[in-house]
């Protein structure tokens, strides 16, 4: 194969599609590698959580179940078919938008603890995650303060 200096249409299509996607993913990649929310949190109970990219968003994953959890399954969840879902590895955060790289909102939460979704936001204030679940508005709902954890144990697997 000769190069003869031609450019066809299927390589414009081609370097079309690479630069979109360059466009696209560079400023996602860039903001979430130095955003302060991306990472692995601990919430009050002791549960740890990831938080990092999916698409163009931030979802939050359950990493590791506290000692002190009940069960390693979904039990709460309001649809009866989901109730034997492990924990471990569940994505319960989704669609959050990031303002700057210290706030994000836009998104649900579901606790496992409840079964429930609530709406949130959430902010990176000295060094601690400050989560805010809600109904309607942030007025109607219930903030935590999550830490950086000191070890991340290995997610407990439920048993069948």
């Amino acid at each position: 194969m000769r190069f003869t200096g031609e450019v066809t249409g299927a390589m414009r299509l081609r370097l079309a599609i690479f630069l979109s996607l360059l466009i696209f993913w560079c400023p996602i990649a860039a903001l979430s590698q130095s955003a302060p929310l991306v990472g692995v949190w601990q919430e009050p109970s002791g549960s740890v959580i990831r938080i990092g990219t999916c698409a163009n968003e931030l979802c939050l994953w359950l990493i590791a179940i506290s000692k002190s959890a009940p069960t390693e399954r979904d039990i709460h969840n309001p649809d009866p078919a989901l109730r034997s879902r492990a924990l471990c590895g569940l994505k319960i955060g989704i669609g959050f938008k990031m303002s700057d790289p210290n706030h994000a909102s836009g998104g649900t939460l579901y606790d496992p603890k409840s079964g429930k979704t609530y709406r949130g936001e959430m902010s990176v204030v000295n060094s601690k995650l400050e989560l805010r679940g809600y109904v309607g508005i942030p007025l109607f709902g219930r903030s935590e303060i999550w830490t950086v954890p000191t070890e991340v144990p290995p997610c407990r697997q439920p048993h069948p």
